[in-house]
């Protein structure tokens, strides 16, 4: 493995508190036919962006993330658990906002329900978080911008311009069938399912390689990623595709993983790898967090385990 001490990462996105209910099912609701789940614990786990940052620092790397929060509770429990983790986070309050929180059930180590709470941050914080995004950009080998669809990426496209000027690589999670709003980016990250919104329907690998040959020279973008679930990720670029098989041992719970492949690959091209190595690396890393429970990290001695 590299020495990624130096690596110096800027993510942006949308953050959210992963919280979990661990209990007992031994019964079925006398009110309706669900489970009745005996809470005998609980967690709470950053999410989105910031379990892309969390994952980049179990990586060794210096990493900074800038985004939006409420005034609230799960707010202050987020930035609570960045420091915990060492993150150099910049969390900009909206009083109108609340805090992205995914709430998890488990029964016997099986999720049962998620519920979600959600709204959109402001224009005017979304200002802010902007101007101080070209300011922390000069310290930053690489920046990732993590999209979940919260309302956090509005300035994503004036984002990837300014980086892209000073020279910077821009690493993009997307979401939505909008990548127009990424042109200019160095590499997109999308899985099968978010890709096929965009490109249509493939027949086979050859028609796959040409839609998104197509799709890169539209948005001039150096290179796409696309993870496949057990068919493992494809790398493309212009030099043509590169593909590495699963690695996945077993699979256990895969929330989290585009996290976990983006943050491994921002590291290594951080850290002077190329970009094939960095994606076969990212495969591994893949192949280890879907063996974990839950938004989770693999840290870098795992790798350099599995390099030995």
């Amino acid at each position: 493995m590299p020495d990624t001490s130096r690596a110096r990462l800027l993510v942006v996105g949308d953050v959210m508190l992963d919280r979990y209910w661990f209990g007992e099912v031994s019964r079925i609701s006398p009110e309706a036919p669900v489970p009745v789940v005996k809470v005998d614990r609980s967690e709470e786990r950053p999410g989105g962006a910031a379990n892309v940052a969390r994952n980049a620092k179990a990586l060794g790397a210096q990493v900074a993330l800038l985004s939006v929060v409420g005034n609230d509770e799960a707010g202050r429990a987020l930035e609570r658990l960045l420091a915990d983790s060492g993150i150099d986070a910049s969390l900009h309050e909206d009083p109108g906002l609340d805090t992205t929180v995914k709430l998890r059930v488990i029964g016997r180590q099986q999720q049962l329900l998620r519920v979600d709470f959600e709204t959109w941050p402001n224009h005017e914080v979304l200002r802010s978080k902007l101007a101080e995004f070209e300011t922390r950009m000069t310290d930053t080998d690489v920046v990732i911008l993590s999209d979940y669809g919260k309302g956090g990426l509005t300035h994503i496209t004036e984002m990837i311009r300014l980086a892209r000027a000073a020279g910077k690589r821009v690493l993009v999670d997307p979401k939505g069938d909008d990548y127009a709003r990424y042109a200019g980016a160095t590499l997109l990250t999308p899985n099968r399912a978010e890709l096929r919104e965009v490109v249509g329907k493939w027949r086979d690998d050859v028609d796959l390689a040409q839609r998104v040959e197509r799709l890169r020279r539209e948005l001039c973008i150096e290179a796409l990623l696309v993870t496949r679930s057990e068919e493992g990720m494809t790398l493309f670029r212009e030099e043509g595709s590169t593909h590495q098989p699963a690695a996945a041992r077993e699979v256990f719970d895969v929330s989290g993983a585009g996290d976990t492949v983006i943050a491994t690959l921002a590291v290594m091209l951080a850290s002077g790898v190329d970009m094939v190595d960095a994606m076969r690396i990212a495969n591994h890393a893949a192949g280890i967090v879907v063996g974990k429970l839950g938004t989770a990290v693999v840290e870098l001695v795992e790798l350099d385990e599995l390099a030995s």
